[in-house]
């Protein structure tokens, strides 16, 4: 039976720091406020960059990690719903910056989820050829689609890039993908969106930029929806894998909200300790939230070698899922 090794990891976020004093002076807001309601102290936002300029730096720390040379990569996955471009895919525009041609290189739109979501979609491309070395990115220009003017949704974001090899072969400290559940409800989908410019809400030249071009979100329906939905798959995964919750040695939540992330911990069971965050550092970056998580966690210490690391996303869509990594 084929086993699929994380091998190699990185991030990288950009160097202009937007703080929650900052922001005070942009909206009717305060630090107490969102720190209170969020957790969240500051965030990295993108001066000029795009999304194939923040994956680029966390792609090469991984293959760097992995041991591995950019050539000896088969498939490149970047989950984002920030690419550079509608067309030409931010994967495609990866490929050629890492001196590459002829991979097959496409993006995956899951929102926050979609790291996850390309993580098991490598394990596929694995199954069928074991000899593929699969890049999977989670980049995000969140900042690109953020009101600046709407305090309910800007003290959240961030932007940022998480990058992870995956193959066949386990390498010097890599971690086995031991399993992944994945999971979606479309009739929920417009209670955080982002249409403008899409097909369903087109813009014709001319017209100005309508709110509808930024991340709108009903707030709390939103974190009603993604406890219930983390916490459920989070159990459901461990049980089918015959774990319990104090097996798990690292949980990696969605970094969305400080709440969040302390109502699933405490209702899976896991200690606070164990749970790593970095949502008052770097806000929510959507699909790149769990990418940066897991690879500062793990190159930083955080994650030691013979932890069980339980991740567990919600995104737009809706989308959500669990996965366990063995390191």
């Amino acid at each position: 039976m084929t086993e699929f090794h994380i091998r190699g990891l990185g991030y990288h976020v950009p160097e202009r720091i937007l703080t929650n004093a900052d922001l005070e002076r942009m909206v009717e807001t305060t630090d107490e406020w969102i720190t209170s309601r969020t957790g969240i102290r500051e965030r990295r936002l993108a001066d000029g960059q795009s999304c194939s300029d923040l994956a680029l730096p966390a792609s090469l720390q991984a293959l760097e990690q992995a041991g591995m040379a950019p050539e000896e990569l088969t498939h490149i996955l970047v989950a984002t719903f920030t690419p550079d471009a509608y067309i030409p895919s931010a994967a495609c525009v990866l490929e050629h910056r890492l001196g590459l041609s002829g991979r097959y290189a496409a993006d995956i739109s899951a929102a926050c989820s979609g790291f996850v979501y390309a993580l098991d979609a490598a394990r596929a491309f694995i199954a069928l050829r074991p000899e593929s070395n699969v890049l999977v990115l989670g980049s995000e220009v969140v900042s690109s689609r953020t009101d600046y003017t709407d305090r309910g949704t800007c003290v959240l974001f961030g932007d940022g890039a998480g990058a992870a090899v995956v193959s066949a072969t386990p390498g010097k400290g890599s971690g086995r993908f031991l399993d992944a559940i994945l999971s979606s409800e479309g009739k929920l989908g417009g209670l955080l969106t982002v249409r403008g410019g899409a097909s369903a809400a087109t813009y014709k030249t001319g017209e100005p930029i309508r709110r509808d071009f930024f991340v709108e979100m009903q707030g709390r329906e939103v974190f009603r929806h993604a406890v219930r939905s983390m916490l459920s798959v989070s159990a459901e995964l461990l049980e089918r894998n015959g774990f319990k919750p104090e097996d798990v040695g690292v949980f990696i939540p969605h970094q969305a909200n400080m709440r969040i992330i302390e109502a699933v911990g405490q209702k899976i069971g896991v200690p606070h300790e164990r749970i790593y965050v970095n949502v008052d550092r770097y806000g929510n970056t959507s699909a790149a939230s769990i990418a940066i998580a897991l690879a500062e966690a793990r190159l930083t210490g955080f994650i030691k070698d013979g932890d069980l690391v339980l991740m567990a996303t919600f995104g737009g869509g809706f989308t959500w899922g669990a996965a366990l990594v063995q390191f």
